[in-house]
């Protein structure tokens, strides 16, 4: 499995995730004109050189190294919010003249200015030991590797509750507040330039949440079936949910500081070492490499740590060095799969300094 920016022969593949992914997955729609652009604006980003987060969108692959398929999709948009507002819903609890307690939804803007992880899908015949958790990862690795192209804050907007015919609980209830579309059909405007349209449409609240259907009531801050797997890694990195939830299908968004994410903090950074052979199994857990490039970035996973590495330095068999298009003492970075297995002989600040820029 081999991690790399997507390129424009991408498209037939990337249209075919747009596809199988289904209504309710609206950072990508099968849109192929659409899904060109955003491979365009993907290339021009790792190719800009980047000081500070902009509008840059990363979009990586997951590709089969024999084969050549396209497993899955992730990503990362550099800042969020700022051309156009992040529009959710805040729950708020309150208590009435009586002591009732009731919970509200009120639409507000928020996140700002923040970066954002999206665009996470493993395609169903490619759903297989590791490969979600290579594809939410490896975002993170590459946060630590280019710190300066990401805001110090990030979020995840997580997928809510649909069927699998595109229907909606809470949509189904709140479109009758609203315009009364079909769940695909929004899903599909808000992803394209009518999103602001819709998003006034909504109106402010406050809504009593006892006033809903029980469906609608029962998926708030609830996730997709498909989405379960991917909350639960994004929680154990430290993400956390504040009560802002999708204004359509209610699903939640969730943050962590970037510095406190636990894949950027449990990067280590080296200088790849030749000679490398086979991993010996003495870690016991698989292992995240990649090069410290940007437009050039790749990243696959190795079985384990080497028995013994010169401090800062990680040798890598002939074919993966091949792979990462690494040479000796190329600078590299390394992350365990598991939370609770450090790195061996990490390098200082100063090798991480060497990746900033490179590539």
């Amino acid at each position: 499995m081999l991690i790399r920016p997507i390129t424009l022969r991408d498209l037939d593949s990337l249209y075919q995730i747009a596809v199988e992914s289904g209504p309710g997955f609206t950072s990508l729609m099968p849109d192929r004109d659409a899904l060109a652009q955003k491979i365009e604006h993907s290339i021009k980003s790792f190719e800009r050189r980047a000081d500070n987060p902009t509008n840059e969108h990363y979009l990586f692959v997951l590709e089969d190294e024999h084969s050549h398929e396209i497993m899955g999709t992730t990503g990362i948009q550099a800042s969020v919010g700022l051309d156009r507002s992040l529009h959710h819903f805040k729950r708020d609890r309150k208590t009435g003249p009586r002591g009732h307690s009731h919970e509200t939804l009120t639409r507000c803007e928020h996140y700002a200015g923040c970066s954002e992880i999206c665009s996470l899908y493993l395609r169903p015949d490619y759903r297989q030991a590791n490969a979600g958790k290579l594809l939410s990862k490896v975002r993170f690795l590459f946060m630590a590797l280019h710190p300066e192209r990401f805001a110090s804050t990030v979020i995840a907007e997580m997928r809510g509750v649909s069927d699998a015919y595109g229907h909606s609980p809470f949509w189904n209830w709140l479109r009758h507040q609203v315009v009364d579309l079909d769940f695909a059909t929004v899903t599909q405007l808000s992803a394209q330039s009518h999103a602001r349209f819709l998003e006034r449409l909504v109106p402010p609240g406050p809504f009593d949440t006892d006033d809903m259907t029980a469906e609608a009531r029962a998926v708030i801050g609830q996730v997709h079936p498909d989405t379960r797997p991917a909350l639960h890694l994004l929680k154990q990195e430290g993400f956390r949910h504040h009560g802002l939830v999708d204004l359509f299908d209610a699903g939640p968004t969730i943050e962590c500081a970037r510095a406190a994410i636990a894949s950027v903090r449990n990067s280590g950074f080296y200088h790849a070492a030749s000679g490398g052979t086979a991993m010996a199994n003495t870690s016991g857990s698989p292992l995240i490499v990649a090069n410290g490039q940007c437009s050039g970035f790749r990243a696959t996973m190795i079985n384990s740590l080497p028995d013994e590495a010169e401090p800062g330095q990680l040798p890598l068999p002939a074919g993966i060095q091949r792979a990462l298009a690494l040479n000796g003492g190329d600078p590299m970075c390394a992350l365990p799969m598991a939370m609770s297995k450090p790195l061996l002989n990490a390098g200082e600040m100063s090798a991480h300094q060497e990746l900033h820029h490179a590539g």
